[in-house]
């Protein structure tokens, strides 16, 4: 059975790959890295390889997991599925012909719609051409701030039916985003031990600049010490606005919700 998720933007998680390690700010305080040592102290087989001290850590090794690459076949009702919560499908230390195994499969399971997320965007790029994309893959890139802006640029040359932005966490101001060819913005603050703080201005900007542009909006969270800490609430609405799934040319799609 697929894994069933409280993540907002999703319905259930496909982890093919397990690990990563830093690679930039948003990094550091990593909810799949303290998951992962738990997972591995309780016992759990795919958790036991163990990464880079320090940037890794307990559990956390890169680990490709083969037997899990074809497990969205047995999944017999359509499903909106985040791929790799616990790793990262485009890190160096995952072959080419694993990914290509991957984007095989959400080639073949058009029933379900794939949402993918990557930090590593230079790569995504570099190989973007070589993978059988289908218009129920959402290719997605995490910029946390400014100073990975060129994730998005990046993120622009792959040929997704479906390109959003997860600026969660996101841990400063983001201005005049190009959100030409963008078709959802996710947004959240940090949460968990020393969570960082998100400024309402923020939020707000990146929202307004949405709106301008015409590209779907979701607030994930405020964060704070749990994801629910701070609730969803933005200006007395829950802002959950997607793309259409599987629209080539994505619209808007509304679910704005006033909190009671």
């Amino acid at each position: 059975m697929p894994t069933r998720t409280r993540i907002e933007w999703t319905e259930v998680t496909w982890n093919p790959v397990t690990g990563c390690d830093m690679t930039s700010a948003g990094c550091r305080n990593c909810y799949a890295k303290r998951f992962a040592a738990r997972l591995k102290a309780m016992g759990q087989p795919r958790y036991q390889r163990d990464g880079k001290a320090g940037s890794s850590g307990s559990g956390f090794g890169i680990t490709m997991h083969w037997d899990l690459v074809d497990q969205p076949d047995r999944w017999r009702n359509p499903r909106l599925v985040f791929v790799n919560s616990m790793g990262d499908l485009f890190h160096p230390d995952v072959s080419e012909e694993f990914i290509l195994a991957v984007f095989d499969t959400m080639r073949r399971c058009e029933r379900h719609t794939f949402q993918v997320l990557t930090k590593r965007t230079k790569r995504l790029a570099r190989i973007a051409r070589k993978l059988p994309w289908s218009p129920n893959v959402w290719m997605g890139a995490s910029v946390e701030n400014t100073r990975y802006r060129s994730r998005i640029d990046e993120l622009r040359q792959v040929p997704a039916g479906v390109r959003f932005l997860s600026l969660e966490p996101l841990l400063g101001p983001m201005e005049e985003i190009d959100l030409c060819g963008i078709h959802w913005v996710i947004l959240g603050g940090e949460s968990g031990p020393g969570a960082r703080l998100l400024k309402p201005e923020w939020v707000l900007s990146v929202r307004d600049q949405c709106s301008k542009a015409s590209v779907p909006f979701f607030f994930k969270q405020w964060g704070g010490r749990t994801p629910k800490a701070r609730g969803r609430e933005l200006e007395g609405r829950i802002w959950n606005e997607w793309p259409n799934r599987g629209n080539q040319e994505c619209s808007m799609r509304s679910s704005n919700t006033k909190q009671r």
